[in-house]
Parts: C-alpha cells; structure tokens; sequence
C-alpha cells in the first residue's frame, strides 16, 4: 500500500518515497502533489484507516512558491494546531488553501476518493461540501512533507555523514566507522524488501492491528508481513555488525577508468554500464568507418558530414542538461544523446548507420575532448595519475 510505515509506541505513519529527478523540477501544483507525489493515496488509506495513522510525503524534490508551499504551510499549521489539542480552525489565508486541495481531490482524484464524496458528486454536488472541507483540514493536521532530500545520485555519498556519524558520536565511536555501518544496516533493508515479494493486500492490515508499539509473535512470524519487518533492535544488531566487521562491509573499489570515455563520463555520475556500452559502442562506430573505407572512396566525405551532425547535436543536448558547477548532469546528458540520436531523421546519415552506431559517433567526440559530461578538467593528467597509482 504505502512506501514504508513507521510505528513509534502507540502510532503509526503512512509514507509515500517520492525520487524526482532533476530534469523535472520541482512540485508546483496541488495537483501534481497529489498524483506525482501520492497525497491522494495517502489520503484514501488514512480515510480506509479510520484516520488514524499519521501520513509523510518524502521526497528529492522541492516545493515551488505558491499553491505548493501554501499547502505544505497550512498542514503545518493545522499540525501545530491538533499537537497542542486546539481546535483544528479552517480560516484566514488557509481556508482557502483547504478549499483548493478538496476541489482538486474532486476532480483529479475521483476513483481514489471514499464513498461518500463519489456518493455527493454522483448527487450533484459540484464543490466540497463543509463536511469534505473539515476532512481534509484532519488529514493535512496530520501530514507532513519532507522535501529536498539527497537524489540517489547523491545518497550513497552523503548517507554515511548525514545518518551515520550522528548515531556513532552518540555511541561514543570513532566516525570512520560510518561507512561500513550505512553499509550493514543498508544490506538489512534490502534483505526485508525483497524477502516476501509482493502480496494483494501488503500485510498492512494486519500490521496495523496489532497492539501500539507491540509486534506480536503472531505478526512477526506472518510471512506476509515478518520478513518485511525492520525493528530498532534489528537495526542495533547491523549497526554492532559494522562495528565488528569493519573490512566485511566496506563496499569493492570501482576499477579506475583509464580512458577518455570512462573518466570524463565517471566524472559526470553516469552508472557503469552506460559507461561500458559507450565504450562499445565506440569501438563499432570505428570499425564501421574503417570497414567502408577500405572499398569507398567518398567514405571519408560521408564520414566528416556525419561527424559535423554528432557535432551539432552534442552541441544541442549539453546547451539542453548542463547545469552549474558542483551539480552532475552527465547522466541526463547520456539519456539526452540517445534520444536525439535516435531521433536523427533521415538523410543525415549514411543508410546502414544504425542509431546504436550513431551514439557511438557521439562517444567518439568525448574521446577526442569535443564533448563533455561535467566542467572541463585535465582528463589526461587524472588519467596519468590514474595510471601511476596502479603502476601500470
């Protein structure tokens, strides 16, 4: 049902993990809030729920001026308001805000709304009604949107100084430790999201019934629901296990990229394999030239127009994701290439030059320097010290 759910003592929080990437911007709309960011999913399950659990929204994008910050101020609001047992007062510049949100639940969200708003709607009723309105006010009282979070481009880095070294200073030990804990306790979270595979209803009716801040034998020992389960206890014991086994954990080296290709596109954050197969592709796009020219004699012409169009769409697609310094777009600049490679219409390329080959005409240019997958540096020197290093 839910990305996640949190149970502290006696109540439970409903989470939605929401990664954005940066091409697409931030969260504008309430509408975009409550289908791209889940909200009215989380609102049908806290309303299935008897509104009782809490509910989250966490996600890597941010939260544009306007109607999105506005929601996100009122539901902090209306939660100031029910943590101080206060009456949950829908006025001023907030009511409008709750007005807004219950309208765009009515027309963006229709099949994920209860039955009594389908039942009003089917009525006749084309706004939402005060009993609505009042709903919504509970469920915003009792969300919370966590934004601007480390991308996955990011995580892996960041992870271990911003959670790790916190709990290791508090455990009184040294903070080199830190990446060998993210590590095991990392690898427990991956064990539980994978042990039981999907099921119809998720187990989490069965985990919510039971008793607040209780995991009975039962729950834990229901395979819908145990090997899914992450307790405090459990993540103390992976936390004592990267202690202890410190070399254990510490995940293997990369190989060093000693190309042009692979040490400007590992620059950029671009995975392995996109790196593999650019280098591959390379390779045939030479052996495609080197092929023709041995039985035409204009293949060198054909060759030089072809190399002028990569030129130009490199061009295109670097202007298109670059971003500043210290921000990685090489990733978006590869899935960039590809899409206007394929795109490329006909005539501007030899017939038997597939798009695969086409790419590996673009990746031909980063080995000459003509392309980039971050801000420039002195490729051949990191190579060199690359190369030094491993005393090759």
């Amino acid at each position: 049902h839910e990305d996640w759910v949190v149970v502290r003592a006696d109540d439970a929080e409903l989470v939605s993990a929401k990664h954005r990437e940066t091409a697409y911007g931030v969260f504008s709309t309430i509408r975009q809030l409550l289908e791209d960011g889940g909200l009215a999913h989380l609102f049908e399950r806290w309303h299935a729920m008897r509104e009782l659990p809490g509910c989250r929204l966490v996600t890597t994008a941010g939260l544009a001026p306007g109607k999105a910050q506005e929601l996100e101020s009122a539901a902090g609001a209306l939660r100031a308001l029910r943590g101080a047992g206060q009456m949950l007062l829908i006025q001023g510049e907030h009511d409008k805000v709750v007005t807004q949100f219950a309208e765009a639940l009515q027309k963006h969200a229709r099949d994920k709304l209860p039955a009594s708003w389908r039942s009003a709607m089917e009525a006749g009723e084309t706004t939402p009604t005060a009993a609505h309105r009042d709903q919504v006010g509970r469920f915003l009282s009792m969300l919370s949107i966590d934004h601007g979070k480390p991308s996955r481009a990011y995580v892996s880095h960041a992870a271990p100084t911003l959670y790790c070294v916190p709990v290791l200073r508090l455990l009184g030990k040294d903070a080199s430790y830190a990446v060998p804990v993210w590590e095991a306790v990392l690898s427990l979270f991956r064990v539980r999201m994978r042990a039981a595979g999907p099921t119809t209803r998720g187990g989490l009716p069965v985990l919510l019934a039971c008793q607040p801040g209780v995991l009975s034998e039962a729950v834990l020992n229901d395979r819908a629901v145990g090997g899914r389960i992450v307790t405090l206890g459990d993540i103390g014991t992976a936390v004592r296990n990267g202690l202890a086994n410190r070399r254990g954990y510490l995940p293997v080296p990369p190989i060093p990229r000693v190309t042009r290709i692979g040490a400007k596109m590992e620059r950029g954050l671009c995975a392995d394999t996109s790196i593999e197969r650019a280098e591959l592709l390379r390779r045939d796009y030479q052996q495609y030239w080197r092929d023709r020219s041995s039985g035409d004699p204009l293949a060198g012409l054909a060759q030089a127009r072809v190399r002028r169009v990569l030129h130009r769409i490199s061009d295109e697609a670097t202007d298109a994701v670059a971003r500043p310094q210290g921000e990685p777009w090489g990733a978006d600049l590869w899935r960039e290439l590809q899409a206007r490679t394929d795109a490329l219409p006909a005539g501007e390329w030899p017939g038997d030059l597939d798009a695969d080959l086409r790419l590996g005409g673009a990746c031909d240019l980063v080995a000459q320097c003509m392309v980039w997958f971050s801000e420039r540096f002195d490729v051949d020197a990191h190579i060199a010290a690359v190369r030094a290093e491993l005393g090759t």
